[in-house]
């Protein structure tokens, strides 16, 4: 079965500030071949630029009923998938538990739509994991990444090896430096 890979990370510098400048970035993986994008906008949030990520790589797709696994550091875009949050809000006329409107609900329902379309599971990565040089074809190795493989696994389930946590932590970097690109683009 071809399941297609997307990796996606968003960053705002100045968060939470009146002006402030947000980008993202995702990757595209099927087999042999990639797509990266990224993109940005000022006076945005973190959040929403998680979002934006997620939500501008299924628009890329070309077809619907497809396998997908989503790799995001954001638990906000995770574990709202991962714990069903999006079933609660939907039932409560997009309210969340303390009764006030859900934050950046147009692009929840921008995605939801989006999502419904395939089959697709989310994992939960680490940001910001810095990976050691190593020597050609060599892993990286150290005690704070087998403490971060940990974390990858007991978020994830047991079904990945050290090696498929090294290169999912590697295209979460290119998804942040993707992101960065963004930022640096509206920057000018």
């Amino acid at each position: 079965m071809n399941i297609l890979r997307i990796y996606t990370d968003g960053a705002c510098s100045g968060n939470q500030e009146s002006t402030n400048i947000g980008g993202w970035g995702c990757i595209l993986e099927l087999g042999e071949h990639r797509k990266e994008m990224w993109g940005g906008e000022a006076n945005t949030t973190n959040n929403r630029m998680e979002l934006t990520a997620v939500i501008s790589a299924f628009k890329a797709l070309k077809r619907d009923g497809l396998v997908i696994h989503v790799f995001s550091d954001s638990a906000y875009v995770a574990n709202c998938f991962r714990e069903k949050w999006y079933e609660s809000w939907e039932q409560n006329k997009w309210r969340n538990a303390a009764r006030k409107s859900v934050e950046n609900q147009e692009l929840w329902k921008e995605l939801l739509s989006l999502v419904r379309k395939h089959d697709v599971s989310f994992f939960r990565v680490k940001g910001h994991v810095k990976l050691p040089k190593t020597a050609a074809g060599a892993l990286p190795q150290s005690d704070t990444l087998e403490k971060h493989y940990e974390k990858f696994l007991q978020w994830n389930g047991s079904q990945f090896s050290y090696e498929d946590f090294i290169y999912v932590t590697q295209m979460n970097n290119l998804a942040d430096a993707l992101a960065n690109r963004g930022i640096d683009e509206i920057r000018g």
